[in-house]
């Protein structure tokens, strides 16, 4: 018999750094690591990332992570992966070498083609096939950008392999064997038919990306790939997880239901809620995308999304840009110290409005300052500002998804903010949902740990795994109706007025 229980490793890999995470068959976490990377601006809106220092990041993470865990690579009964979403890259399909250093999916390089399919009149065909809109966040027109402009590379297409991160972690730890991307990543691409899980050749077509580039979809939790020739790791440990960032947060919070809601808080903020196993066009200014999809022959679960792209950041931006605190941990205590903000109002557009206005020329606001305010105030405006961004994007998805809750809907929190006391009060009456927060907030890698467990026969079904994501917090409506219609009114005069003043 083995002396520890069977152990699986999480890989989360982010925008900055790198997350390796050792958790055991009860999802408890054993040792944790990170490491962070290099970012690269080779021009103004320009975001790259060297899939080498990629590479090299994620197995430092991962050997740290092992040693902190008392663990071995042979103690290791599966790996689950996590990523940041959308960034792209192309290598040689026979000696792995990339042809370009990653474009990462906060690059704007293709935004003048992203107008030209635009101005064609394409964004409604976009938007039904895929259930994106027509951005350079997404895959698909960097992949067009990399074929054209890097010599040769069009030319060549047919010896080239695409992926997003995840893809090319698979291809690292598997030593080339395997070139897969799961149902979630593949969604986010611009390529997927969004009803069919399939690649679609109109979008091929309409994108100028060649099908013999692409992985083969899979689900987020089967076996896609072996180790094989990774240091620190035998040979022959199953790849049985894999979700893009946002979808492993909402597995990683047990959003199997229904109506379930998670939100991010981070730099900015994510929201998802589980539509269930039919996408839903929004009309109100969401993405539809893949929720998770267990196996390649499960039946899907779709699910809304809306980010707001300032969450977090406001709160740097008060600590950096205008000094107002010495760290971010000191904004509650600040913004407790008065009863409320004063009538001040804060819409942070600091990068324009995301989902569900999608104004990208919009520029931040305060409204409301007389001569008593001072910075407590601010401080309160800045954390109902976030609570707001998140209640505008949880009615939209109501709307959206006709849901109607017997009872309170439930919406999981987690990431930095999430430990904010008064945010998740806020947010719990502006939205008018009841917030759980789990113990441990870092989802985005217990996500991908689970759907390994999941793959691996580790655990045999979800319900197993909610006793993962139980909820150590939660916070009911406390504000009246009046004072949250109020504080509402305000917030959607400062929206408009953001907007209005700039000629949006």
């Amino acid at each position: 018999m083995r002396d520890m229980p069977e152990l699986i490793l999480a890989i989360d890999q982010g925008t900055t750094g790198s997350t390796a995470v050792v958790v055991d068959a009860h999802g408890h976490a054993k040792g944790r690591a990170n490491v962070e990377f290099p970012q690269h601006f080779p021009k103004p809106g320009e975001v790259e990332h060297d899939a080498n220092e990629i590479w090299s990041s994620v197995l430092q993470a991962v050997g740290m992570a092992l040693e902190r865990a008392g663990a071995k690579g042979t103690d290791v009964a599966a790996i689950g992966i996590t990523n940041q979403r959308e960034t792209t890259l192309l290598w040689d399909r026979k000696t792995g070498a990339p042809i370009h250093r990653a474009i990462v999916w906060q690059d704007r390089r293709t935004a003048d083609r992203c107008a030209e399919l635009r101005a064609r009149g394409l964004e409604d065909r976009v938007r039904a096939k895929t259930g994106l809109v027509l951005d350079p966040y997404f895959s698909g027109t960097k992949i067009a950008w990399l074929l054209d402009n890097v010599p040769g590379a069009r030319a060549r297409a047919n010896e080239l392999a695409f992926g997003t991160v995840e893809t090319f972690l698979v291809h690292k730890l598997t030593g080339g064997a395997a070139h897969v991307t799961d149902a979630t990543n593949a969604s986010r691409t611009l390529l997927l038919g969004l009803s069919s899980l399939q690649w679609d050749d109109e979008m091929l077509e309409m994108l100028s990306v060649p099908r013999s580039l692409l992985p083969r979809v899979v689900g987020c939790a089967e076996e896609v790939g072996r180790t094989k020739g990774v240091p620190g790791l035998p040979d022959g440990i199953p790849i049985t997880g894999m979700a893009g960032d946002q979808q492993a947060a909402l597995f990683g919070q047990a959003c199997f239901d229904l109506g379930d809601v998670k939100c991010t808080y981070g730099t900015g903020a994510f929201v998802l809620m589980n539509v269930g196993n039919q996408p839903v066009a929004s009309r109100h200014g969401l993405l539809t995308t893949v929720g998770f999809r267990l196996r390649g022959t499960d039946a899907p679960v779709y699910a809304l999304e809306g980010s707001a792209f300032i969450a977090g950041a406001a709160v740097q931006w008060l600590r950096d840009g205008l000094g107002l605190i010495g760290s971010a941990g000191e904004i509650e205590a600040l913004a407790r110290s008065v009863p409320d903000s004063g009538g001040v109002v804060f819409v942070p557009a600091l990068s324009g409005l995301g989902a569900p206005y999608w104004d990208a020329d919009a520029r931040g606001l305060v409204a409301g300052i007389t001569r008593g305010t001072t910075r407590a105030h601010l401080a309160r405006a800045t954390i109902e500002a976030i609570a707001h961004q998140i209640a505008d994007l949880v009615q939209a998805m109501k709307a959206d998804a006709s849901v109607s809750p017997t009872g309170l809907m439930r919406m999981r929190v987690d990431g930095g903010a999430s430990a904010n006391g008064l945010l998740l009060e806020l947010q719990a009456s502006y939205a008018h949902v009841r917030v759980e927060r789990p113990k441990d907030i870092e989802t985005t890698a217990r996500g991908a740990a689970m759907l390994a467990a999941l793959g691996a026969g580790l655990v045999s079904d979800l319900e197993r795994l909610r006793g993962w994501s139980a909820p150590d917090l939660a916070v009911e409506p406390t504000l009246d109706a009046a004072a949250v219609e109020s504080a509402r009114a305000a917030w959607h005069v400062g929206v408009a007025r953001t907007r209005s003043s700039i000629g949006a």
